[in-house]
């Protein structure tokens, strides 16, 4: 019942959002020139789907983003089981690196990695996963700290070797935080690949963005970001749909 009424309740907000939106541009409270009506967005969308190459950008961006994001869970889980593991200079030496480096700026590392790189899909796929990685490696490792102790040494006591230990007792008990890590991540990576993909590129939403607003296209500006908020939208539900599945015996 409770997520009925959420849902219900955010269906409702939305809903009043975007009639506002609607009545303030075609009563012209703001100029509709620079803030279309939302009914003008939406038939914009479909016609850029129809007659355009938009779900090429989209297809583009989403493979992208989903690569990045994949990288991101291989590299991630595994060093955040280092960063929790329980050796006191260990953790100071790897918890102060990863620290500085996480707050090394994305759009700053781009451009470094254009001289290196050029322009081309590794630096996109490597923003995205310089984007993604953090959150998941932390959100790995603080869920393995804060899991119960008594698990683990139960675990123990029945033996049966470290990887099995691991993939029974650890990453279950982890599980939930490394998903909320991955989800954060997701959002990252895709907003952040669509501001690379504006910087340097020839493909992808953010490209196609940054043409419109060359030659004045409002409209498709809102129907490109209405897109890209969409599918953040559908990236969050495939990762809870995992998560469901991976973590069905556990509810």
């Amino acid at each position: 019942m409770g997520k009925k009424k959420t849902f219900f309740f955010s269906a409702v907000i939305l809903v009043v959002f975007f009639s506002f939106w609607e009545l303030v541009s075609t009563l012209q409270w703001v100029n509709p020139l620079f803030i279309p009506p939302f009914s003008k967005i939406v038939r914009s969308t479909f016609n850029m789907l129809i007659h355009k190459n938009l779900l090429n950008d989209i297809a583009t961006s989403a493979g992208r983003a989903a690569a990045g994001t994949v990288l991101a869970v291989v590299f991630g889980v595994p060093a955040g089981l280092v960063l929790a593991l329980p050796y006191r200079a260990l953790k100071t030496v790897l918890g102060s690196f990863t620290d500085v480096l996480s707050q090394v700026n994305p759009f700053i590392l781009f451009h470094i990695l254009i001289l290196f790189l050029g322009i081309g899909e590794e630096v996109k796929i490597t923003i995205v996963v310089w984007s993604a990685v953090w959150p998941i490696m932390f959100n790995t490792a603080s869920g393995i700290e804060d899991s119960d102790r008594l698990l683990f040494k139960a675990g123990r006591a029945f033996g049966g070797g470290r990887l099995v230990f691991f993939r029974k007792i650890v990453l279950p008990a982890a599980a939930p935080k490394i998903f909320s890590g991955i989800r954060i991540g997701a959002g990252y990576s895709l907003f952040m690949l669509i501001a690379a993909e504006m910087m340097g590129g020839k493909s992808g939403l953010g490209w196609q963005i940054l043409n419109y607003q060359s030659s004045f296209q409002i409209e498709s500006i809102f129907s490109a970001a209405l897109v890209i908020a969409l599918l953040g939208i559908v990236f969050d539900g495939v990762i809870l749909g995992i998560q469901k599945i991976c973590l069905r015996g556990q509810e």
